[in-house]
């Protein structure tokens, strides 16, 4: 008996397995201001610390000023512009970087974050609220990068779960290692008589 041709494709096509769907993309289970709000939690509120606050140029306090009223109305774009003409002015304030990579968060730009961060450490004190700001800003970006790691295939070979495994692993040591450096920005609080 003879099949048509296009019969007999047809017929192939419904003996073909149907792709499997693609595992949703995971989901980070907190927001951007959620993270910033760690950030921010991060500095503590000891009063006894000492924190170092230079005299800035009455035009980065109205960037730094006009960015902050930006964030509270909920416009990241607005706020980063606002620290971006800061940073012409002061392109080396480690308080100025931080809050633009905490702008940078809420703007879903992780890597850009993790860099103004590391740049404000390097720039600054290496103690003290601002530091403990900028390594809880590094341990935010990776504990993203973690959340969004994409999930094992379910067909997945064992060399695959190896790699799957062995990327986690290093994200958590990442982690520990911004804690850890979060931690040591602290200093014992001298107590005055």
């Amino acid at each position: 008996m003879k099949f048509p041709f296009p019969l007999f494709l047809l017929a192939l096509a419904g003996c073909a397995s149907s792709p499997m769907p693609e595992a949703p993309a995971p989901q980070d289970p907190m927001t951007p201001a959620q993270r910033v709000a760690a950030i921010h939690a991060a500095a503590g509120d000891d009063d006894r610390e000492l924190a170092v606050q230079p005299l800035r140029d009455p035009q980065v306090e109205d960037l730094r000023e006009r960015a902050q009223q930006a964030r509270v109305a909920g416009d990241a774009a607005a706020a980063g512009d606002a620290l971006n003409q800061a940073l012409l002015l002061v392109p080396e304030d480690p308080a100025v970087l931080q809050e633009r990579a905490e702008v940078a968060i809420l703007q879903g730009d992780y890597a850009r974050a993790d860099t103004l961060a590391q740049r404000a450490f390097q720039l600054g004190s290496q103690v003290g609220p601002l530091c403990r700001m900028h390594w809880e800003t590094v341990r935010q970006v990776r504990q993203h990068a973690l959340a969004v790691q994409a999930p094992l295939p379910a067909r997945h070979t064992p060399e695959d779960a190896a790699q799957h495994t062995a990327r986690a692993a290093t994200m958590q040591a990442a982690i520990a290692d911004a804690e850890s450096r979060r931690d040591a920005c602290t200093v014992p609080v001298i107590e005055r008589m």
